[in-house]
């Protein structure tokens, strides 16, 4: 009976879990990556690559993945994803659902502020730029005053309607 690639490599990464700790995101980025180089090594048994393009596309695939500190992970140029060690310039939704996290949950277990953006320090610093270019900021300012003003405004006629004791009459259904 042959076994399936993929039960040997779960066996593989099982053996290399019960030997050192593994955090789940490990065990999942070297899952992928032991099952990939079986998969590559039985194309090449079947004929289907040859072991000089299997060892080529191996190494394009990276080496295995070093866990890095949260603090070191956002960097001017990159940001490196804390669950599979991707580099990009912005963590978008659509990769961390790949990891089957938000990334409220990715910021809440590698302990970061709620309110960093998870892209790299040039992307957002320009951003910034772009927004203070366009007057965001006293826009901004101008919004949330005329939002309070028209708080007060209603509050001050809603006061105005229960001293002068004039209520608002509602027609019956139907009328």
């Amino acid at each position: 009976m042959t076994r399936k690639i993929v039960e040997i490599a779960s066996e593989i990464v099982q053996t290399q879990a019960s030997l050192a700790p593994m955090s789940s995101g490990e065990i999942a980025s070297s899952l992928r990556q032991v099952f990939g180089t079986l998969l590559e090594l039985q194309k090449a048994e079947s004929g289907d690559m040859d072991m000089l393009q299997a060892s080529e596309s191996s190494q394009q695939q990276g080496k295995p993945f070093e866990p890095i500190s949260a603090e070191n992970s956002i960097q001017n140029d990159k940001i490196i994803c804390l669950e599979c060690g991707a580099e990009m310039k912005q963590l978008t939704q659509k990769h961390l659902v790949s990891h089957g996290i938000t990334s409220k949950e990715y910021k809440k277990k590698y302990g970061f502020p709620m309110r960093t953006p998870l892209a790299a320090k040039a992307l957002t610093k320009a951003r910034s730029r772009a927004a203070k270019k366009r007057g965001l900021p006293e826009n901004l300012v101008k919004a949330i005053e005329a939002r309070r003003k028209s708080k007060e405004a209603s509050a001050e006629l809603g006061e105005e309607r229960k001293t002068s004791g004039i209520k608002k009459r509602r027609r019956p259904v139907g009328q």
